[in-house]
């Protein structure tokens, strides 16, 4: 359904977004949107450059007036977090969002929203197609794969890009303008699988983890919300004290920069056992609706009998192993800022296991703004992974962003919002990392800032935008180049 959004201002913001929700833009499938942005710069008569790594740049010529104002990089990344309901039948590959309006408020229905980040696409795409707006010569810079690693912003080439002043739109928080970011890395531990044959008396059992709220595995690691991951890792860990049973598969969450909201356990045990386990089962289940009552309210463990044989299963010894892996494996806030209140500095998030024919595979999100800390989570994740017989690897490391305290461009952006609003912004630090991290090692000298609207519960099929807050937030945007 087209047009839900076409009543809403800013028009030419709203329009766009819908735009570019009908073309599927989960990362690693960034082809599409990439070429429409391309189509976009030529119908306007505007240069643009795609890149080897579909990292596109558009550059608009400065107001009358404005040229001799320096260059101005808006931000963005093109692609977004493919995340929906077990109960959504739809395809990221190829399906369009549903959105829908409720109240102030933007959903998809199902799935996640890709406001994060398609609202600055979006807003650069307005300000682009405008003939009104003023503001000094622009490069729009819309990178691809940063959910999944910042790949683009790894790959860009710093000759295609002439500014030396970014404004990232990849903030979810009206009022608050981030100025430094936490470095990350992606860490995945490797269990070769040993197998035996299943007795052929033993029954098959499917535990599911369910009714998780999920979230960022930065902005959310804080909250206290569960994690199906570690939920699951207790409840077999508990289990195996009681029962015999031996594993088929492990298969939980689906991003390692998402906290998990779902698992999935594949067990065969004795058909004796089944009476029991269920009794076990519901005094894990009352074990974690109490401890997650505030964050995650409708946590429920399942049981599902099936009618499937299995050939074979994970050795007793493998069982363990993989059991141990996820019990043992950090995951949650490891430490705290003692400079900046409330911030996190170091966390890491295991986010998806996965069983394929020959290992069990641990995805993690590391993240921290110190550096030293970032290896030392890695250290401990490699030594817990190496003494129980798996591999350890990394890859997608991408810098921290540290405070300027002499930027420019922050001080344009206070200035101008406390004479729109008569009081000063928020001056944040996040435990997430945005491209800006990168943009500093690939520019070397750059000033930047990061802002946006207000987005919620991002990372999820609950993720919605604030109508009003978009509103605001271009106006301010406006207001920002204008003064530039």
């Amino acid at each position: 359904m087209k047009n839900v959004l076409k009543d809403l201002e800013p028009y030419e913001v709203f329009k766009y977004f819908e735009e570019i929700s009908q073309i599927p833009r989960g990362s690693a499938n960034e082809k599409g949107i990439s070429d429409y942005l391309v189509s976009f710069a030529k119908a306007h008569d505007l240069q643009v450059i795609q890149d080897s790594n579909l990292n596109i740049i558009i550059k608009k010529p400065a107001s009358l007036g404005y040229e001799k104002s320096p260059i101005v990089i808006l931000q963005g990344h093109m692609d977004m977090v493919c995340e929906k309901n077990s109960d959504t039948v739809h395809d990221f590959l190829k399906d369009p969002l549903k959105l829908r309006i409720e109240e102030d408020m933007i959903y998809a229905t199902g799935t996640t929203l890709g406001a994060d980040n398609g609202i600055a696409v979006a807003m650069s795409l307005a300000i682009l197609a405008s003939k009104d707006i003023l503001h000094p010569a622009l490069e729009v810079l819309v990178t691809t794969e940063e959910e999944t690693g910042m790949g683009g912003a790894m790959g860009l080439d710093a000759k295609n890009v002439k500014g030396r002043m970014l404004i990232n739109i990849d903030s979810e928080e009206e009022g608050k303008l981030l100025v430094s970011c936490a470095g990350g890395v992606r860490a995945t531990t490797s269990l070769p699988i040993t197998f035996e044959k299943a007795s052929e008396n033993a029954v098959a059992c499917l535990l599911k983890v369910r009714g998780l709220k999920g979230g960022h595995s930065g902005m959310d690691i804080l909250k206290g919300k569960a994690n199906s991951n570690k939920i699951m890792s207790r409840l077999l860990k508990g289990l195996a004290s009681t029962f015999d049973f031996y594993l088929v598969s492990l298969n939980g969450g689906s991003k390692s920069n998402a906290i998990p909201r779902e698992m999935d356990a594949v067990i065969m045990l004795d058909p004796k056992q089944l009476a029991p386990l269920k009794e076990e089962l519901e005094k894990w289940n009352q074990t974690f609706k109490n401890e997650f009552k505030v964050s995650d309210s409708n946590i429920s463990l399942e049981l599902e009998v099936l009618d499937k044989k299995f050939e074979k299963v994970f050795s007793k010894d493998c069982t363990k192993k993989a059991i141990d892996l996820l019990v043992l494996l950090p995951s949650g806030v490891q430490t705290m800022s003692m400079e900046i209140e409330n911030l996190v500095q170091s966390s890491t998030n295991l986010g998806v296991v996965t069983t394929t024919n020959t290992e069990v595979l641990y995805d993690s999100a590391v993240r921290s703004s110190v550096k030293s800390l970032k290896e030392d989570i890695l250290v401990i994740s490699k030594v817990v992974s190496e003494s129980l017989g798996a591999s350890f690897k990394t890859q997608s490391d991408y810098p921290d962003w540290q405070y300027n305290a002499d930027s420019k461009l922050r001080n344009v952006f206070e200035d101008t919002y406390k004479k729109m609003y008569g009081t000063a912004p928020e001056i944040i630090a996040i435990h997430a990392g945005v491209e800006c991290g990168l943009f500093k090692e690939t520019f070397k000298e750059i000033d930047m800032i990061s802002f946006g609207p207000n987005l919620y519960d991002v990372h999820t099929p609950d993720e919605h935008m604030s109508i009003s807050s978009v509103k605001n937030t271009f106006d301010y945007l406006l207001e920002v180049l204008k003064t530039l």
